[in-house]
């Protein structure tokens, strides 16, 4: 195994493993996840409402029990438009090649325990890139204007970041390009950050202060603040039991989700120059305190609660890429990959074939340019 594979297969599975545990404790708070389960969760777990079909209508979805999610979803979505394309991707091929891996072919939907379209799973804020593209025919660079603001577009985006492994500016700016189509401001600015995070993971040699100085190098407005503030916090803490008070603290500033994370005021997810979702810089915090642990990583992200199962994707597709795929515990991702009856290893198989296809014709664009600007310049 390549180290481009094995690192691709960590931050793959370990986003998938991440997503899987934080499934069963997305929405709630600390103190509500201990109680529910008598302590902190450790691993895989059942949903937090038994009757999970009828205690909230609006998403009667079986989180927990180790399955998958849509942040899995999409990113696996995103693999396969690598794997058809062999391109680098930009908002036009959201259009061209995201939009059909939605609505195009049933698959298996662990959370509906059926098969179905992956549209008829994903949230109202992904279901805007069908409706937006497929049905409203939008221009794609401007498709994402208008859709609530979230982590909708991070979440699924560490595909972006592995197909440019060790160059973070290419992600950022690929990402930034992509889902343009999905989303905007500071949901968008994100998406560049996770995955240029990544690309800077995936570096050999990288380390946890590495990938934070990248985020801080690229990140824009509110989301490098609030990286920075959220950072700077991490750093004092030695292990994510006992850290959500100083970290929401430092996060509060600017997230415009309420501290009782269901009930949000007029100014939610609205664009902005100074705000930040929460995800990505809790995802870095958590990574932080656990000095780049897989293990810690995600398990931080899980018990913290509020959007858990993408904080803990997040850290765990960086802690992954950094620590390769032995840094995974396999017992989870055969948990998790037998639960929701998905291949969790071979989608990073896949990806880091794309991203060699992807890189032999970026080397051959840059030596045809090599060439004519030697002329240019006379040499």
């Amino acid at each position: 195994m390549t180290p481009l594979e094995d690192k691709a297969i960590g931050c793959v599975a370990g986003a998938a493993v991440g997503d899987a545990l934080g499934g069963a404790t997305e929405g709630w708070t600390p103190e509500q996840i201990t109680a529910r389960y008598g302590g902190a969760v450790e691993g895989i777990v059942p949903p937090y409402h038994e009757d999970w079909r009828n205690a909230r209508p609006i998403a009667p979805y079986h989180k927990g029990d180790g399955h998958i999610t849509d942040d899995t979803l999409m990113t696996h979505a995103l693999i396969r438009v690598y794997e058809k394309t062999g391109a680098h991707l930009d908002a036009y091929a959201m259009a061209e090649h995201f939009v059909p891996e939605l609505m195009g072919e049933r698959r298996w939907i662990p959370e509906l325990e059926a098969e179905a379209l992956p549209l008829q799973r994903v949230f109202l804020a992904e279901k805007w890139i069908v409706a937006r593209l497929h049905y409203g025919h939008a221009d794609p660079r401007e498709a994402g204007v208008g859709n609530i603001v979230n982590c909708g577009a991070a979440m699924y985006v560490a595909p972006v970041g592995v197909v440019n492994a060790g160059d973070p500016d290419a992600a950022y700016a690929e990402a930034i390009d992509l889902t343009g189509a999905h989303q905007s401001s500071y949901g968008r600015e994100a998406a560049g950050v996770m995955a240029a995070a990544v690309a800077e993971a995936m570096r050999p040699g990288a380390t946890v202060d590495s990938v934070i100085a990248t985020c801080l190098r690229l990140a824009k407005d509110g989301s490098r603040a609030a990286i920075e503030a959220v950072c700077g916090a991490a750093a004092g803490l030695g292990h994510w039991e006992g850290s959500f008070g100083t970290l929401r603290a430092a996060m509060r500033p600017f997230d415009t989700v309420a501290d009782t994370y269901r009930d949000q005021g007029l100014g939610a997810r609205r664009p902005s120059r100074v705000h930040s979702i929460e995800e990505l810089p809790l995802a870095l915090a958590f990574l932080v305190v656990a000095k780049g642990d897989y293990r810690e990583t995600v398990l931080g992200g899980v018990n913290y609660g509020r959007d858990a199962d993408s904080i803990a994707s997040m850290g765990g597709a960086i802690a992954g890429a950094l620590g390769g795929s032995a840094g995974v515990p396999s017992a989870w991702v055969d948990a998790v990959g037998t639960a929701s009856r998905t291949d969790l290893v071979e989608p990073g198989r896949v990806i880091a074939r794309a991203a060699l296809r992807v890189h032999a014709g970026d080397l051959a664009r840059r030596r045809a340019h090599e060439a004519a600007f030697t002329q240019l310049a006379g040499e």
